[in-house]
């Protein structure tokens, strides 16, 4: 998957958190565990959206690549964040599985609540 269809995933991830009540706080984040996609919140939720993107009839599904290492960063990366955001707001990691056809975003497969921070630490 290049780099555009990723941008083009994480575009059409963020009209969709958009249309379901969901504010963009900040794409792209990075630490030095990683990063994280799509920062989102509405008035219950700080949502760490982690998007995968993958053409239409491609091998692996999306989120199969979301590995347990993949998550271990993201919190990583997520804690990081908390700590110099400070919020009231209830942490949560989502997952966006974009699918595409000939590298334009088609569907996404929103799945709020794909992985939690238990067993990590």
């Amino acid at each position: 998957m290049s780099n555009s269809s990723g941008d083009a995933g994480e575009e059409y991830t963020a009209d969709y958190l958009h249309r379901h009540g969901f504010g963009i706080v900040k794409r792209n984040f990075h630490s030095r565990f990683g990063e994280i996609d799509i920062i989102a919140q509405n008035g219950r939720y700080l949502a760490f959206v982690e998007v995968k993107t993958r053409e239409r009839g491609s091998f692996l599904y999306p989120l199969e690549a979301i590995t347990l290492s993949k998550q271990k960063k993201i919190i990583l990366t997520a804690c990081l964040y908390l700590q110099s955001h400070p919020t009231t707001l209830q942490p949560r990691f989502d997952a966006a599985a974009v699918t595409a056809e000939n590298g334009v975003p088609v569907s996404v497969s929103y799945f709020a609540n794909a992985f939690s921070c238990r067993g990590f630490f």
